[in-house]
């Protein structure tokens, strides 16, 4: 789904064209129906998908990783473009289409420019919100979530843009990606404020960040969690993957910046940032916000914590885990500084949930704890076993696979981590896409010593049934890898499959089957 606004705006083609030969440095030129008649179209909103076209659209057409979007601008023209924005690529192949009777603007790089025009477009749409961009490898979700309910606890029309998709005072649509492409974001801008959004979070990719899918984006402040090993299939090594991470943390970005200095990662992105930042800790209490307190209770925390200017904030925190008191902690000076009152932050935190499948509970009735979460890199694989420790009287009973086509090098590190964490490890397939599920599954346990009750079983269903089966009152049964994801992709196509209703069922048909053998 696409958000589209009631009253969009409309431009001329002309209008356009003027803007990109302004603002880029490489030469802008017309090729097919391009006429001073044609540059009069109107157009009435931009798009680089061409499924998402209406009519009155500018379709952008960006070269692909294997296909190029000109291949599908007849669709685009059917569906009802007015114009084509694409490269000196693109212009050759529409040359040999009917959509080449369009008119079309040719620019080197488009892609690099999509974000500005974007932006332009309509009207910079950011500027009258307060927003808060999020990054880093894990927690990102977690801490948008959390300060998109302070907002609406606050009765604040509020936005959310990340991983679960986008939410715009509480409508809701499924998105591909955790940051969307740059026309396609700057659109829910506008349609947030059209709806009158107040205040937005949003999720920002190392992607995003490289690709230039928040070009034109600057947002109020920028936080950043963690770095942790991942993504080294797109970045190449660690030190890539922090340098796209600190583009957020610049003078085009972000206005203020928030930063966990609770690593090495955080500490040198303090000593490097370019914009006023403060610093945030769970055990630093010189930091500007930390944590003065954090008691466990059998919901989660009472927590109590310092901030900017002395202020001071306690309640009861209902999330487990020791990583969700730093994903807390952001969120609520995130919160602050959007101008929420502490006291108030206080008093919600009681009603704070963590994010869908981010150790969600299913409880259909069984004596042990049964979790689900989305940990899908070493060191998040780590946390959520170390955190299950601290409900766990019996034994730990862990799930996890390992997605294809992405990073290789933390298979064998996820596939210790979950050995090393847990009394009962089983190794399964998770979204295998293009590649062998035994072949992952290999490279996961590759050198590790494996005896019964561990086992490698590459259903990821039989996986849970098996991992069930073993559970008795105490135990914890943990699902890992997918956690919200409601499918299975296996060579191109995705399959229904929700480790949550997979879960709760073979639990169900557990405590059904112990009935029947009374």
């Amino acid at each position: 789904m696409m958000w589209r606004m009631v009253e969009p705006p409309v431009r001329s083609l002309s209008a356009i064209e003027n803007f990109l030969a302004q603002n880029s440095s490489s030469k802008l030129s017309q090729s097919g129906n391009s006429n001073t008649g044609s540059l009069a179209a109107r157009i009435s909103g931009i798009t680089s998908h061409a499924q998402s076209v209406v009519e009155g659209d500018l379709f952008v057409a960006l070269p692909g990783t294997s296909v190029h979007g000109a291949q599908f601008s007849e669709l685009a023209q059917n569906r009802g473009a007015a114009a084509i924005l694409t490269d000196h690529a693109g212009s050759q192949i529409l040359e040999s289409t009917n959509s080449g009777n369009l008119p079309t603007l040719v620019i080197d790089s488009p892609r690099r420019h999509l974000g500005d025009l974007a932006a332009w477009f309509y009207s910079h749409p950011l500027r009258s919100m307060f927003s808060a961009g999020i990054t880093g490898t894990n927690g990102k979700t977690t801490v948008s979530t959390l300060l998109y309910q302070l907002w609406r606890d606050a009765s604040i029309e509020a936005g959310l843009i990340g991983t679960l998709g986008t939410f715009i005072s509480g409508d809701s649509a499924t998105g591909s990606r955790t940051t969307p492409e740059a026309d396609e974001l700057q659109n829910m801008f506008a349609v947030m404020k059209e709806r009158h959004v107040k205040n937005v979070a949003m999720e920002v990719s190392s992607h995003a960040l490289s690709q230039h899918r928040v070009d034109g984006v600057r947002f109020s402040v920028a936080g950043f969690t963690n770095l942790t090993q991942d993504h080294l299939d797109f970045h190449g090594s660690m030190s890539e993957y922090f340098a796209a991470k600190a583009k957020l943390f610049t003078l085009e970005r972000a206005d203020k910046a928030f930063i966990m200095i609770d690593s090495d990662y955080g500490r040198d992105l303090a000593k490097k940032c370019e914009i006023p930042y403060v610093t945030l800790s769970r055990s630093d209490r010189n930091a500007t916000w930390h944590i003065s307190q954090a008691i466990r209770t059998s919901q989660g925390w009472d927590i109590s914590l310092r901030g900017e200017g002395g202020i001071f904030i306690e309640g009861s925190l209902p999330l487990l885990g020791e990583h969700n008191i730093d994903n807390a902690l952001l969120a609520i000076a995130l919160a602050v500084e959007s101008g929420l009152d502490p006291l108030f932050v206080g008093t919600q935190l009681r009603n704070l949930r963590g994010a869908p499948g981010r150790l969600e509970k299913v409880e259909v009735g069984q004596a042990f704890h049964a979790l689900v979460d989305y940990a899908h890199t070493p060191d998040a694989v780590e946390r959520v076993l170390t955190s299950a420790k601290e409900f766990t009287d019996g034994k730990i009973i862990a799930v996890l696979g390992c997605g294809g086509n992405r990073d290789r090098s933390k298979r064998p590190l996820m596939g210790k981590a979950l050995l090393d964490g847990s009394q009962v490890a089983i190794f399964t397939s998770d979204n295998p896409r293009e590649e062998n599920p035994e072949a992952i599954l290999k490279e996961m346990v590759a050198g590790l010593s494996l005896s019964n009750p561990h086992a490698v079983i590459t259903d990821r269903r039989a996986a849970i049934s098996y991992a069930v089966s073993l559970a008795n009152p105490g135990d914890t049964v943990l699902l890992l890898g997918k956690g919200h994801e409601s499918g299975q992709e296996i060579n191109g196509t995705i399959y229904p499959f929700s480790d949550r209703d997979e879960l709760a069922q073979a639990i169900s048909q557990t405590l059904a089957d112990s009935k029947v053998g009374k």
